[in-house]
């Protein structure tokens, strides 16, 4: 069903931007698509596509950040130590 609306708006965007159909069959054509764009079957999985591409996008930026973060620091100060030596020590008292 997604494949035959895509299809749908390619032809419909082809159309548009391969002819001299005038202004006023733009429009028609426009008003169209905003029609086609409002229904539930195509608002809806148009709008959690694009939730989906901003959660990656957000969690994709985290981790470049983190990535540019820890390339600083190593650059800065060298390679940092990820895990903590503890050595228990025994004082004599003379």
């Amino acid at each position: 069903m997604g494949m035959k609306i895509g299809l749908a708006l390619g032809l419909g965007v082809g159309y548009v931007l391969g002819t001299r159909a005038g202004r006023e069959r733009y429009e028609k054509i426009k008003a169209a698509a905003h029609k086609l764009r409002e229904q539930p079957f195509v608002s809806r999985p148009l709008d959690n596509a694009g939730q989906r591409v901003s959660e990656a996008v957000r969690t994709g930026g985290e981790r470049v950040t983190d990535k540019v973060a820890d390339a600083v620091k190593e650059r800065l100060f060298g390679t940092p130590t990820s895990t903590y030596e503890y050595v228990d020590v025994e004082v004599e008292e003379e």
